[in-house]
């Protein structure tokens, strides 16, 4: 759920995420019982597109670059 907070609240908020990116835990506690740990994204590095992994999995039609005729005369202008 994404949530938009605004005045006070914002400001707030801000701050605890700074200090949670720099590192710090951040628990939010709700009756003396823990419910939230606000914790930063991974920004890791994307691992390696691998080749091929659709290889056998796909059939491109003989005619697959022909279009219909009745297709391109919408593109024409000459609509039947």
């Amino acid at each position: 759920m994404h949530i938009d907070i605004h005045e006070q609240a914002e400001d707030y908020l801000t701050q605890l995420v700074k200090r949670a990116v720099a590192g710090e835990d951040i628990i939010f506690d709700s009756n003396g019982t823990s419910v939230v740990k606000l914790v930063p994204l991974e920004q890791g590095e994307k691992k390696p597109r691998r080749d091929g992994q659709w290889k056998g999995k796909v059939k491109i039609a003989e005619n697959f670059d022909e279009l219909p005729e009745a297709f391109m005369a919408v593109f024409r202008g000459k609509l039947k």
